[in-house]
């Protein structure tokens, strides 16, 4: 079989959550699939690891114009004129003209549950990848049970047109590091204190970074923890201003360190150097930082909302995200209660167990294939 895949998300420089769950899952399929060729879309040259795949994966770079609606035009133009078996798309629109076999991701549908974490231009767009997977997919991917429910629920889609795979992390790089020696070098390099909570993701509201603000206020007024700082590492988004304003209104800028867009191997050194792992979100249709948190041996303070118990089991401090109290109260208790930091760091290494890209990439082989 042919199998074509949208790769124009994957073979992104700056990648976040849509963009390395695409680039993982190819690289996973190239190593467990010999038989079926592969067909990678994408309006540039492949870069990296993409460029150095086995033969039966096939670059097909539509670089023609116009650059704008590159889905939209020229991929279009593209299942006209030379379509695959079966297109997969994930994480993106399906182009208007699409084959009969049409399979995609969607990850979340909070534009449609949760309108006020969104833009317009957000919710437009995102509404109009939801409209065209309904019409034209033969089978819908998503990353959770949450997920599929809320689909079913608000969508009314058939549960049997919608399959869960969960999503992996990178095992090879989150992982708990013993070199103390080269984590201090990557704090250093960043000039962090010894102590800190970390975080990691966009800088919007979305992921409810001004609670997370106004939560870490009340936990360095306790005494016994006004040494920390907060370190976050992510790429400020729509509600930035908003984020602005809240720490300024607390006023704790010195005690709040913003890395922005942190190079991917350095993660891991900053996840195993933090004290705690705070992912305050509103909403996420999976969430991969706990689970590289959790590999990290680091102790995790989640967000109890959408998917994320579904993700973190009994691995972490979970709290109410609109609860600014109780989160900073479970961030307190992480940090000072030594038998419960070890508890959550053992539940934490077996809950990772659950997820990996290769597993991913397993399944969603069998589900391409029974299309």
């Amino acid at each position: 079989m042919v199998i074509g895949i949208d790769a124009s998300r994957a073979n992104k420089q700056v990648k976040t959550g849509t963009e390395w769950y695409s680039y993982n899952l190819i690289l996973e399929l190239a190593k467990i699939d010999h038989e079926n060729e592969y067909w990678l879309y994408s309006p540039d040259k492949l870069k990296g690891k993409l460029s150095q795949l086995p033969e039966n994966f096939k670059e097909k770079v539509l670089s023609w114009p116009p650059k704008k609606l590159w889905t939209m035009a020229r991929l279009s133009f593209e299942m006209k004129k030379n379509p695959p078996d079966l297109l997969f798309v994930p994480a993106h629109i399906i182009p208007l003209a699409s084959p009969k076999k049409t399979i995609t991701t969607i990850c979340d549908i909070g534009f449609v549950s949760n309108k006020e974490l969104y833009s317009q231009k957000e919710i437009k767009y995102h509404n109009f990848g939801l409209k065209q997977a309904i019409k034209k997919a033969t089978l819908i991917l998503t990353i959770s049970k949450f997920t599929k429910e809320e689909m079913v629920k608000f969508c009314k889609i058939d549960p049997n047109r919608i399959k869960v795979i969960y999503l992996g992390f990178n095992q090879n790089d989150y992982r708990k590091i013993e070199d103390q020696k080269k984590i201090k070098q990557i704090k250093n390099k960043y000039k962090l204190p010894d102590n800190y909570l970390f975080y990691t993701g966009r800088l919007n509201l979305k992921k409810n970074i001004p609670n997370l603000i106004k939560a870490f206020k009340q936990v360095i007024d306790d005494n016994k923890f006004k040494d920390y700082k907060l370190v976050m590492a992510g790429v400020p988004e729509n509600g930035y201003e908003v984020i602005k304003e809240e720490i300024k209104l607390q006023g704790i800028r010195d005690k709040i360190i913003e890395l922005g867009w942190t190079k991917e191997e350095d993660l891991p050194y900053l996840m195993n150097g933090a004290k705690l792992f705070v992912f305050p979100s509103n909403y996420e249709g999976f969430g991969i930082p706990p689970l590289e948190a959790m590999a990290c041996g680091t102790p995790v303070v989640s967000s109890n909302a959408a998917s994320l118990p579904e993700v973190c089991g009994n691995a972490a401090l979970l709290f109410d995200p609109k609860n600014v109290d109780q989160m900073a109260e479970k961030i307190k208790l992480g940090l000072s209660d030594e038998n419960l930091r070890h508890d959550l760091i053992q539940k934490g290494f077996l809950q990772i167990r659950k997820f990996s890209w290769e597993k991913c990439a397993k399944e969603t082989l069998d589900a391409l294939e029974e299309e």
